[in-house]
């Protein structure tokens, strides 16, 4: 549906980044990422379903692969990874099939507390037109919807590249949280 190449060119990852791909399913994302980067990084791809992680990890050990750890994980709950040590958390067209206003604090909370204090959050999702493919148009985020709502929890837009039907959307961690509850009092 879209260049991956694209994708990879504007997440800028460098040799020993820490890459965290949430919502990882097949794992071509992830695989993508650890050959970027290499040995002296490491790739989290993190799914809710045993054999999802179980295929992945066997497609990373027939390619040689063995910076990738896939691990079960469900973005509505705390992951399963250490504070600051992620460099790009990345995740595709997951977040429409969410209900933000119900899980937002939980999910925003924490991306925020495993991201570096200089890391990226990356978020592909299909644009907010009618297509003949993806999720319902009800069920779609419009970049500006994403950027409205994820600046309420500590984030500020980077970058919006135009990937044909779907389109990616850079985040930076600013300082503070400020979270949904924080901004309504």
């Amino acid at each position: 549906m879209h260049d991956s190449e694209l994708v990879f060119t504007e997440l800028k990852l460098k040799e020993g980044n820490s890459f965290l791909d949430m919502g990882c399913g097949p794992g071509d994302y992830s695989i993508q990422a650890s050959r970027l980067v290499k040995d002296t990084g490491v790739v989290y791809a993190l799914d809710r379903w045993q054999d999802v992680i179980d295929d992945l990890k066997e497609k990373a050990n027939s390619e040689g692969l063995k910076n990738i750890r896939g691990m079960i994980s469900d973005i509505t709950s705390p992951l399963p990874i250490e504070e600051g040590c992620i460099d790009v958390y990345f995740i595709s067209t997951v977040l429409h099939s969410l209900d933000l206003a119900k899980d937002g604090d939980m999910i925003f909370g924490e991306i925020h507390r495993v991201l570096k204090p200089d890391g990226r959050l990356a978020i592909i999702e299909c644009k907010n037109e009618e297509m003949s493919f993806g999720p319902p148009l009800h069920m779609r985020l419009s970049p500006e919807g994403l950027v409205n709502s994820i600046t309420n929890y500590g984030f500020e837009k980077i970058s919006l590249v135009d990937l044909g039907c779907n389109y990616m959307i850079q985040f930076g961690k600013k300082s503070k949280i400020l979270g949904k509850r924080e901004n309504q009092k």
